[in-house]
């Protein structure tokens, strides 16, 4: 199984976590192979398998791997105890400080930030895609930490594989949105030869907001969804090749 780790979150005692690729799963053809999508057309079977592996992985039962239904959205919950499948929340970030819990979110471009207060046992996992970065769900799962008991100057957050912005074309209406809420927010696009179009640096845009807020521990993996196929899924190179569907990877964090 192929897995990518922070260092910064790796250095933390008592903490698992791992940003898993598409390799060490049983699932076939263009889900292969460890497609964690529940909501993909994939069998449910290899899934459920799949799933089971990451959860071994990051030392954790089946039913304790808890992941939410995304709906692009500023939306934390806390988790305190399992949820089935049919009863997961509706948001786009977790915060726990429950051990024997992994808590993680779903991605094939958007962004997985994983955070650890190491001091005050407390860990989280965002997904960013633009609109659940523009709408804040960075700043939200940070407030939601400190109810917990942890302190923004001491959390850690690491930022996972997403598309990066030389494969990240955009038009001009996510243009406009970003420099309506604030005009600063031109330095994440760079011109392209399409007019109207720009490339955009979501990583660059969750770095800027996670320092904002008074994260002064960042890492950046730097590891680009779309430009690698041998190793992550892609929603935006599924669109370009006409495939009718894609693998998800999740992004997971538990304390020990």
């Amino acid at each position: 199984m192929d897995i990518v780790t922070a260092q910064s979150l790796s250095a933390l005692p008592g903490l698992r976590h791992a940003f898993f690729t598409r390799d060490g799963g049983i699932s076939k053809g263009i889900y292969a192979t460890l497609n964690a999508g529940v909501g993909s057309q994939d069998d449910p079977h290899a899934v459920a398998e799949n799933r089971a592996r990451m959860a071994h992985a990051v030392g954790v039962s089946s039913d304790n791997f808890l992941t939410v239904y995304q709906i692009h959205s500023p939306q934390v919950v806390v988790a305190d105890a399992p949820w089935t499948p049919e009863t997961r929340p509706r948001a786009d970030a977790v915060v726990t400080r429950t051990r024997g819990l992994a808590i993680g979110v779903s991605t094939a471009d958007c962004g997985p930030i994983l955070f650890a207060d190491p001091n005050a046992g407390v860990i989280g996992a965002a997904h960013s895609g633009w609109r659940g970065a523009l709408g804040g769900v960075t700043d939200a799962t940070i407030a939601a930490m400190e109810t917990l008991g942890a302190r923004r100057e001491t959390i850690v957050a690491a930022i996972g594989p997403m598309i990066r912005q030389p494969n990240y074309e955009v038009g001009a209406d996510l243009i406009v949105k970003f420099t309506q809420a604030d005009p600063d927010n031109e330095r994440f696009f760079a011109p392209t030869t399409r007019p109207g179009h720009a490339q955009f640096d979501l990583a660059g845009y969750v770095q800027a907001r996670l320092m904002a807020a008074g994260i002064a521990h960042i890492e950046d993996v730097g590891l680009c969804t779309y430009a690698d196929p041998e190793r992550f899924y892609s929603f935006r190179r599924t669109t370009h090749r006409g495939e009718p569907d894609y693998g998800r990877h999740v992004s997971a964090i538990a304390l020990a």
